[in-house]
């Protein structure tokens, strides 16, 4: 089997991502700050900001491709750490893209929809970017850069993710089911729009990009919906109570960073060669007894 080098094995899209990959590939997961065990899965602890460490990690594992996952995907973080976030944002993306053309690997980046401002959704890969808070601005300088080292690489947009998650991380659901379980306010926005698929299903539109795209994809679901309309369809199917649930606009919950209105994606082109997200009630559904 060949060996896929993953960045971020602990945080939630790379725990699920090591998972799909482990049937079809030697996985060798990353993680600095938090400790992890997957089966399946060689876990490597490695600071990805030290480049002299990558270059010891890629002699001794001799990838034979790599998704770069590693991230600090919190916009309020990135917005009041600008340079610690940039360092593992752009700088070691850009380094690892480096370390891969050298060697003329496959190289998948998880960027976001985040690079756009909400304003003209939905968005297909050819949209001009638009970022209107820190870590839009990192992952879109991020993705330029990749490019002009690496054009073989492949830009995936990610869309808003959900599903199981480790013990060392966490989707966008959790905090919800726990508010909702335990009777605590939980406002859901109705002017706040995304395309969102699983970690599972985005795992499997990776590995799909890594193996035939080069340049920017988007990988968002099908349906287009609310922040409260998606949480009306969770509670339903995971049978939670909904009397803490309040809908509510974005303007009415201060943040540090701003948050674009609609990050609807168009994926079209990535479900032209087989990325197939299912439905959000299919989705939830496989996640029944699972959150």
């Amino acid at each position: 089997m060949q060996k896929l080098l993953v960045t971020g094995a602990s945080g939630f899209l790379g725990w699920n991502l090591c998972q799909v990959a482990a049937s079809n590939w030697e996985v060798y997961g990353t993680s600095f700050s938090k400790s992890i065990a997957l089966p399946g899965t060689t876990i490597l602890a490695i600071d990805l900001t030290d480049f002299a460490a990558m270059q010891h990690l890629f002699e001794d594992v001799q990838p034979d491709a790599v998704i770069h996952l590693a991230a600090q995907s919190s916009p309020n973080v990135c917005q009041n750490q600008p340079e610690a976030s940039y360092r593992l944002n752009v700088t070691a993306a850009v380094n690892l893209a480096g370390l891969c053309a050298d060697r003329s690997l496959p190289y998948a980046f998880a960027s976001s929809e985040m690079v756009f401002d909400g304003l003209n959704a939905p968005y297909t890969e050819s949209a001009p970017v638009s970022p209107i808070n820190r870590y839009g601005e990192q992952k879109a300088l991020a993705e330029v850069e990749i490019l002009d080292r690496y054009p073989n690489a492949a830009i995936c947009r990610m869309p808003l993710m959900f599903g199981a998650v480790p013990p060392t991380a966490s989707s966008f659901i959790q905090p919800f089911i726990q508010a909702l379980r335990s009777g605590q306010e939980l406002k859901l926005f109705t002017d706040e729009f995304r395309t969102p698929v699983s970690g599972t299903t985005a795992a499997k539109g990776l590995l799909l990009a890594l193996q035939r795209e080069q340049g920017r994809l988007h990988l968002g679901g099908k349906e287009r919906v609310s922040r409260y309309e998606f949480g009306c369809l969770m509670a339903d199917i995971l049978s939670l109570p909904t009397a803490s649930m309040i809908a509510c606009r974005q303007q009415d919950v201060p943040m540090a960073a701003k948050r674009p209105p609609d990050l609807s994606l168009d994926s079209t082109k990535a479900f032209q060669f087989g990325y197939a997200p299912p439905s959000l009630r299919g989705e939830l559904e496989a996640l029944v007894g699972k959150v």
